[in-house]
């Protein structure tokens, strides 16, 4: 474990915290035109209905990262793991392990709650992730590709 990393779980009073780091990474990834989110839907979704759960990195007594999860189910393995939808780190604490903090964090939450496997999606583009999670003994799922219906042609499909 980092030292100077301690870890919260998030809290309703915190939406407005939530929502501007998932515009930050959005930034980071090119696509914050896609970013739709506004505070009452996360605040539904995350503390209502419980889909997801966030926690928050904190260093010096700030929020200097964060990672969005909620829990998956294999088959295959009879019971859940975690996926990892958002991890992100302010640029100005890259590089000092708070990434591998958070990520260390959350094997640690899946262990204990006996998941078989912790996973994520990374940006083809993104060598500084993908080198970074390769270091960490993670390997790609190349035999398989993410589809994905959106709610406009969702809802038409669904009629």
């Amino acid at each position: 474990m980092h030292p100077d990393i301690t870890f919260r779980r998030a809290e309703r009073k915190d939406t407005g915290l939530i929502l501007q780091f998932i515009k930050e990474l959005a930034a980071y990834e090119k696509l914050l035109h896609e970013v739709v989110a506004e505070e009452k839907v996360l605040e539904e979704w995350l503390f209502d209905k419980k889909a997801a759960q966030v926690i928050f990195a904190v260093k010096g007594g700030e929020e200097v990262g964060f990672a969005l999860y909620f829990h998956n189910f294999s088959t295959f393995l009879g019971r859940a793991g975690i996926y990892l939808e958002d991890l992100y780190v302010k640029p100005a604490f890259r590089g000092q392990g708070c990434g591998k903090a958070i990520l260390r964090e959350l094997a640690r939450i899946a262990v204990e709650e006996g998941c078989g496997r912790l996973e994520w999606s990374c940006l083809d583009w993104n060598q500084p992730s993908i080198g970074f999670y390769l270091s960490l003994g993670a390997r790609p799922m190349s035999d398989w590709t993410v589809y994905r219906i959106d709610v406009e042609k969702l809802k038409r499909f669904a009629e």
